[in-house]
């Protein structure tokens, strides 16, 4: 594997009580490391190196990741040439054409993810970008959020120290019983334009035909999902196979490695991101596994009504505030920001998974929102 770039941006030494902590979950190092490899990879057909990290600059720049933002720049000066509209972009002018098309998908995913709707999808290919090409830069798009936000947490934990504290006990809970006026679990709720029922999900762009899938293609499909041949998602993501392949690595890396934060945790936290970034289809699955593993959509209810100060308890109320201060405000995320989960417990091992989290669906919720639309069943 090449050097690890998160730990060399942080500057996590490999003594280190933080650098020990994440390398727990080296799945999700080795994963992310291959998922950034994968994007930036100079033998991608498209878009060309240059655009890609124009986009990733960017979105440094328009977040206030100035590590990033300085990394992205340093690469692109190591390139051999740019045109005169790329040294302009790189300078923050205006350009036009097919790089203004680019920067300007890119934009609206990075500020306001809801916004990338299929007007906005298929400027693209009117700009000149293959199908392959728009998922290319789809999955880049939401790969640097996700970088940054674990780039912010692993700094916010190098602030705060990443040594273990005893869990702090939580009063003795009295027994769950559920609001009676709420829908009783495993029945739907739809509160606010989100619910917690199955939905299906409709690509905006061309999927693959299966009979003209290439043999990398078809082995991405059958090892992601016993359904993804006949999956619109992964139909649309499998025509980047390798950036596909990496992805799920991170993804279940992170939603299913045993230990540290529990499972509806994790959930919680997904479902609370997707909320706050509008993300119907992904709140959908997670407020839905969330009740599935608890046998209550108590706090579902509290998300779906408003996130700010949802939680039943000081434990989950930190878990929400964290995904929010994350999802919206990765600059200004610091040691200030995990005092809470601290203080209600979380080891430091699940504050990373916490943090891991609330990264991943930075990503997943950008590839649902901005490459299709939810379908409701019912």
């Amino acid at each position: 594997m090449t050097t690890d770039l998160i730990d060399a941006l942080t500057r996590l030494a490999a003594d280190s009580a933080v650098h020990t902590v994440r390398h727990q979950r080296d799945k999700v190092v080795a994963g992310t490391q291959g998922s950034h490899d994968a994007i930036f990879d100079p033998a991608l057909g498209g878009p060309t190196l240059a655009e890609r990290l124009l986009a990733a600059h960017l979105i440094a720049g328009l977040t206030g990741s100035e590590v990033l933002q300085a990394h992205y720049r340093e690469q692109l000066l190591a390139l051999p040439a740019l045109t005169d509209s790329e040294r302009a972009a790189l300078d923050g002018k205006a350009v036009d054409g097919r790089l203004q098309a680019i920067l300007s998908f890119t934009r609206t995913l990075t500020e306001r993810p809801v916004d990338g709707d299929k007007a906005a999808l298929l400027k693209l290919p009117a700009a000149g970008l293959s199908t392959a090409e728009v998922v290319a830069l789809a999955q880049l798009i939401a790969y640097v959020a996700y970088q940054l936000r674990v780039v912010a947490g692993l700094q916010a934990l190098v602030e705060s120290g990443a040594s273990d504290t005893p869990a702090v006990a939580d009063a003795p809970e009295a027994p769950f019983v559920h609001p009676a006026n709420l829908p009783k679990p495993g029945e739907p709720l739809r509160v606010n334009g989100f619910t917690s029922e199955t939905l299906d999900w409709k690509a905006w762009l061309p999927v693959l035909q299966l009979d003209q899938a290439t043999p990398a293609q078809l082995a991405v499909l059958e090892a992601s999902h016993p359904k993804a041949k006949s999956s619109d998602y992964y139909l649309t993501l499998a025509q980047q196979p390798r950036i596909l392949e990496e992805r799920s690595i991170v993804f279940n890396a992170i939603m299913y490695a045993p230990g540290g934060l529990s499972r509806a945790e994790r959930e919680l936290a997904s479902a609370v991101v997707s909320r706050v970034n509008g993300c119907v289809y992904c709140a959908s699955v997670h407020a839905q596994r969330f009740e599935q593993i608890t046998k209550r959509n108590d706090v579902i209810h509290q998300v779906f009504t408003e996130p700010h100060g949802a939680g039943t308890n000081a434990r989950e109320r930190a878990i929400v505030q964290l995904s929010i201060d994350l999802t919206l405000r990765p600059a200004q995320f610091g040691a200030a920001q995990l005092q809470a989960v601290r203080a209600a417990g979380l080891s430091a091992l699940e504050v990373l998974d916490l943090i891991h989290a609330v990264a991943i669906f930075a990503w997943a919720n950008r590839l649902m929102l901005n490459l299709g639309e939810p379908v409701f069943l019912g």
